[in-house]
């Protein structure tokens, strides 16, 4: 990939689709993948890191068929991630081959250069780290013509040491060098420092593009990859609502919309269209499971509200007294003003649809059209942010789940804890029923679910939150639980799995009744769970962590 034109260009690289998925309970589809890339780009991003072929065959086919299909938009580059591994290399080469022919393929490989993975993790050698980033990027660049290299863990290494693998790195052809602060460690100072020290020690780093990959331990990822753009780094490596490993990545949205607010100040751009932000956000919330904080910069749903009585004041006089940007300039317009009822007809939920960035027809069109009526007799108005929900949970969600839910009881009294039964419907099994009390009548939801289907789930992770305001708002659940292998194998006749085994797997459900709701998000949790568990494994220690 040449630099795009201009010294202070920014190239957003985003990783959404590997280091994003990596975050605990994430597993996205080959469709899910190519759906989120689409949107990439639209969104205007210049490299979309699609994953790590290597780690398992439905991987490789997803970063295949991105790098197959046409995303229009800006036609980004496509990178496969690859340790410093022959094996790691071939198959990323195999995966990008097709976006390669156009000049729009990359691999990125990695190795640590700090001593404290290359002893206790790697353990090999510095010597071994130089050789084996020689030949991995020498191996990249026989079968792509854009590598990049990344030094991992490189903010806790010996500057000198990590300077001589990335002039080897360079020497044998990597086009981007990459320096992650793998663990989030750095203070913006250091990094700054770090990088022109890098640049003194590495000549070659002038003849390509720096680039900064940080991760948010102590939140400072967004202040960390500024600095590296003060020092002089032209890329900048970030994930859709910041997910990732740990604390997550640099923000996408916080990043591109840091660069554009305060253009007048720092002198940088991107080539980011920010009317695609909260589009963008929505969609990889709804697919992941991760819900996005109310007060998320750019994309909470509070990012734009204001409260305090002076505020609005001061908003209703000039929107200017307490906004540095315009809602509008994100995505967030008159669309989501939207509202209908349930006299509204098949046409108006159509075009209501389409202006929300969700085109239906067909098939498509019948199911919304039959779930928003059922919805909007519960709610007196169905909002644009419903109908987004509305989408999420009846075209997308739970499509490939085995197991639904039927019907559910709760009985409360004060003198007993409360106590669940649920009903479920399996189409390898046919309908099972659960029951069982908890401290709540969450907890005996969640447990009469673990007991209808026999598994030993631990939920990590329960939030939720509704969807607008409103006694009938819809309430929108999402559930992040570890599941042990052993139980489900023998319930659902799962091959190849071994005891002892644990997975975590997140869900989201949406309903006027949060219960029912929770529910949803649960089960949907156990059906992620359960395809994870039956489906490839990752080959060898592929699964490891990346920069």
């Amino acid at each position: 990939m040449s630099t795009p034109a201009g010294p202070d260009r920014v190239i957003i690289f985003d990783t959404t689709l590997r280091d994003g998925e990596q975050s605990p309970g994430i597993s996205l589809n080959a469709g899910e993948k190519l759906e989120i890339a689409h949107q990439l780009a639209r969104l205007g991003v210049d490299v979309i890191e699609a994953g790590f072929p290597i780690a398992s065959p439905g991987d490789f086919e997803a970063v295949r068929a991105i790098a197959r299909a046409d995303l229009g938009g800006s036609r980004p580059t496509i990178a496969a991630l690859a340790r410093a591994q022959a094996g790691d290399i071939e198959r990323a080469g195999e995966a990008v081959r097709e976006a390669a022919a156009e000049g729009r393929g990359r691999i990125h490989t990695f190795i640590s250069t700090s001593d404290i993975h290359i002893e206790h993790q790697m353990r090999n050698t510095r010597a071994d780290v130089l050789e084996g980033a020689k030949a991995a990027v020498a191996h990249a660049r026989s079968l792509v013509d854009d590598v990049e290299f990344s030094p991992m863990d490189a903010t806790r290494a010996d500057v000198e040491f990590t300077a001589q693998v990335i002039q080897v790195a360079i020497d044998e052809g990597a086009t981007t060098i990459n320096v992650p602060d793998t663990v989030g460690y750095a203070t913006p100072d250091e990094y700054a420092a770090f990088l022109r020290r890098l640049y003194e020690h590495a000549p070659g780093l002038r003849d390509v593009v720096l680039s900064v990959h940080c991760h948010d331990d102590l939140g400072l990822a967004v202040a960390n990859s500024l600095a590296g753009l003060g020092a002089g780094a032209r890329q900048v490596e970030c994930a859709v609502n910041g997910i990732g490993e740990r604390a997550g990545n640099t923000a996408l949205e916080e990043l591109i919309m840091l660069l554009a607010t305060r253009g007048d100040r720092l002198g940088y751009a991107t080539g980011a269209v920010t009317t695609e932000i909260a589009r963008t956000s929505r969609l990889v919330s709804r697919l992941t499971g991760y819900a996005v904080q109310p007060n998320k910069a750019i994309v909470g749903r509070n990012a734009f509200s204001h409260e305090s009585g002076i505020h609005q004041d001061g908003v209703l006089k000039d929107r200017s007294t307490f906004e540095i940007m315009d809602p509008a300039s994100v995505g967030i317009d008159d669309a989501e003003q939207l509202v209908l009822g349930k006299h509204s007809g098949r046409a108006a939920l159509k075009d209501a649809l389409a202006r929300l960035g969700h085109p239906v027809d067909g098939q498509e069109l019948r199911r919304a059209f039959d779930a928003f009526k059922v919805l909007a007799d519960r709610k007196k108005t169905v909002t644009a942010m419903d109908l987004e929900a509305l989408v999420a949970d009846e075209l997308e969600a739970g499509e490939d789940d085995d197991l639904v839910l039927v019907d559910y009881t709760v009985e409360v009294r004060d003198a007993r804890p409360p106590h669940a039964t649920v009903v479920l419907e399996s189409a390898a099994r046919g309908r099972v029923t659960g029951s069982f009390t908890g401290d709540g009548p969450v907890d005996a939801v969640f447990r009469a679910l673990d007991s209808a289907l026999g598994v030993d789930a631990r939920l990590r992770d329960y939030r939720v939150a509704s969807v607008t305001g409103g006694q009938d708002a819809l309430a929108q659940a999402s559930v992040v639980l570890e599941l042990g292998t052993p139980g489900s194998a023998e319930r659902w006749d799962i091959p190849g799995v071994t005891g002892g085994e644990r997975i975590t797997a997140a869900g989201q459900g949406v309903d006027t009744d949060t219960l029912r709701a929770s529910a949803i998000a649960y089960l949907r949790a156990l059906n992620l769970g359960v395809r994870r568990v039956a489906g490839p494994r990752p080959q060898g220690d592929a699964a490891v962590a990346a920069p």
